[in-house]
């Protein structure tokens, strides 16, 4: 059995086991490496509800572990919109579009026949919280699993229009991203190789790419040239080993 520990460096100590949506059983309790997400100038998103006001909004992410062929090991921590179908007013919209590469790579689909967690089964809450209104840190120990690992992160907003990715995109269309409350431009994806044999201490997640637009595959496009105020979402993503 493969086993892990983590700590939310925001909330008390957990030790429980995940649920029967994740491939893997996990335990949660101390730390040897740390992920700290730093927030960008774009951190914070103006979500428009109506007349003229907005809400604003913190992206919404998923921070998980893959071998070094790019199989799935187990999710580390998810936002809550995306772990539980926490939409607010999304009218059945199941936002396919706003974390595709990770929906992929877990590789669970639910019985609507979609790749992202529902109300019904949720992400447990051991790996799933609000979003943080300024970052986040995440200790992890793992134990019995690799001598090399990758940590990949995705990051989104909702309604992050831009002149690549408008608002008035038709589905048939390559830059359509889920329709006026969709994601506007895509998932970023963040990714690193992580060696725990003695050596290096530090690792910065490099961008590679984005999310398909409209969520209908899990490939990453390493084409960013119409990304835009997304790039800043993220300041850096560091992990450490102790």
């Amino acid at each position: 059995m493969k086993k892990i520990t983590l700590s939310i460096a925001m909330a008390a100590m957990l030790m429980l086991n995940l649920c029967s949506c994740e491939k893997d059983e996990l335990l949660f309790n101390t730390d040897d490496i740390s992920v700290k997400i730093t927030e960008g100038e774009n951190w914070i998103h103006d979500f428009p509800l109506f007349l003229g006001i907005n809400l604003k909004n913190p992206p919404q992410f998923a921070i998980w572990i893959e071998d070094t062929d790019g199989n799935y090991i187990s999710t580390l921590f998810a936002t809550k919109k995306i772990a539980t179908e926490g939409w607010v007013s999304n009218k059945g919209n199941r936002r396919k579009e706003a974390l595709p590469h990770w929906c992929y790579q877990r590789g669970i689909f639910y019985d609507d026949g979609l790749l992202l967690p529902t109300k019904e089964e949720p992400l447990t809450d051991g790996i799933s919280g609000a979003t943080p209104i300024a970052g986040i840190e995440l200790k992890i120990s793992p134990e019995n699993i690799l001598d090399q690992l990758v940590i990949k992160v995705e990051v989104n907003h909702s309604t992050d229009f831009n002149k690549t990715y408008p608002k008035n995109a038709k589905p048939e269309d390559s830059n359509y991203s889920g329709g006026e409350e969709g994601s506007g431009q895509p998932a970023l994806i963040y990714s690193s190789l992580i060696d725990l044999s003695p050596g290096q201490s530090e690792y910065q997640l490099d961008l590679i790419g984005h999310s398909s637009p409209d969520g209908t595959d899990g490939d990453i496009y390493q084409d960013l040239s119409g990304i835009t105020s997304a790039i800043k979402i993220i300041n850096t993503i560091i992990v450490k080993i102790k």
